[in-house]
C-alpha cells in the first residue's frame, strides 16, 4: 500500500513536471514565431453612425500611409503607444489595439457621442457629450443634436473637459432628458437661455416660447405641458400664445399673443390626470 501511494505521487509529480515543460517550450515557440511575424495590414473597426473620425484620419494617427507600422516586426511594436496616441483625439472615447499571429494589427474605435451644442455668449461653439463633457467642433461632421445659445457663460479651453456652471449642466440635463423622449425631440427644435439664465424651449411646431426656468422637476413639467397641448392648443390654435410657461410644477400658464390674456392650466394629484379645463385667471400688462 506505501510503494502505490509513492509511485501514485512521482507519477502525478512527473505528469506536471513534463506539462510545465511543454508549456515553457510551447511559449518559446510562440515567442520565437512572434519575434518573427511582419506586419501586414492594420485594420480599424469604427462602429456607429457617428463620423467625427474617419479611417483616413486613424492612418494618419497611427502612421500607416507613412509606413510606420506595416513591414514592421510586431515585437517593435509598441502596442500601448499606439492607444495612447488614439485617446489623445478628443473625438475618441474608447480605443482599442491588439495583434494576432497572422501580422493584423486590429484597431477599435468608440466615438463621443454628441447630444448638445453649445453658442456661448463670447462665440465659442462646441459640443457636449452623452457623459456630460465638452468637445471641440469637427471639420468632418456636423451633428444633428440641439443647439443652445443665448445668455451662456460656460467657457471651452478647446479641450474635453466637464461643464463648469450651473447653466451648462442645466442645458444638459434637459438636452439629455429631450434626446430620451422621442416626442419632445420631435417638437424642441432649440434651447435658449435668457438675460435671467433661465432655460426657454424654442418648438418646431407653434410660434411661440416654452419658458422651462431650471432643469428641476422635468418629468412634471414637461407631463404638464403635454396635458397643457391636449387641452388648450386644440380650442385656441398653436399661434395663439406666444409664451408657455411651465416653470413652476403644477401650472401652465399661457401668455396670449392676442388680447395678452394669461390662462391656466393647473395639474395636481399623485401622477393622474387631474388637470382642470383651461379658463382664463387674470388679465397681464405690458
Amino acid at each position: 500500500m506505501f510503494k502505490k501511494r509513492i509511485w501514485k505521487y512521482l507519477l502525478t509529480g512527473f505528469a506536471w513536471a513534463l506539462s510545465l515543460g511543454g508549456l515553457i517550450v510551447l511559449m518559446s515557440f510562440i515567442e520565437t514565431k512572434k519575434s518573427e511575424v511582419i506586419c501586414r495590414d492594420v485594420k480599424i473597426y469604427i462602429p456607429g453612425n457617428q463620423y467625427f473620425i474617419d479611417r483616413q484620419e486613424i492612418d494618419n494617427i497611427l502612421g500607416v500611409q507613412s509606413h510606420e507600422l506595416v513591414g514592421r516586426r510586431m515585437e517593435t511594436i509598441n502596442i500601448h503607444e499606439l492607444e495612447k496616441k488614439l485617446k489623445a483625439n478628443p473625438f475618441i472615447e474608447f480605443a482599442k489595439v491588439y495583434t494576432d499571429m497572422d501580422g493584423v494589427i486590429n484597431v477599435e474605435i468608440s466615438q463621443r457621442q454628441p447630444i448638445l451644442r453649445i453658442m456661448n455668449r463670447y462665440d465659442q461653439d462646441f459640443y457636449v457629450d452623452q457623459h456630460g463633457l465638452k468637445i471641440p467642433l469637427s471639420a468632418n461632421f456636423t451633428a444633428r443634436v440641439l443647439v443652445a445659445n443665448g445668455y451662456v457663460d460656460e467657457l471651452f479651453a478647446n479641450r474635453v473637459d466637464t461643464l463648469h456652471t450651473a447653466v451648462a449642466m442645466e442645458l444638459f440635463k434637459t438636452a439629455d432628458y429631450i434626446r430620451k423622449d422621442s416626442l419632445w425631440q420631435a417638437q424642441i427644435a432649440q434651447i435658449y437661455v435668457n438675460k435671467d439664465h433661465e432655460i426657454e424651449l424654442i418648438p418646431r411646431v407653434g410660434n411661440n416660447r416654452i419658458l422651462l426656468g431650471d432643469a428641476d422637476s422635468l418629468d412634471r413639467k414637461f407631463h404638464n405641458l403635454l396635458i397643457f397641448y391636449k387641452k388648450a392648443i386644440p380650442r385656441v390654435g398653436w399661434d395663439a400664445y406666444k409664451v408657455i410657461n411651465i416653470k413652476y410644477a403644477h401650472q401652465v400658464i399661457g401668455v396670449r399673443n392676442e388680447n395678452i390674456k394669461k390662462d391656466s392650466v393647473r395639474s395636481q394629484g399623485n401622477g393622474r390626470d387631474t388637470t382642470k379645463s383651461v379658463k382664463d385667471t387674470s388679465l397681464i400688462r405690458n
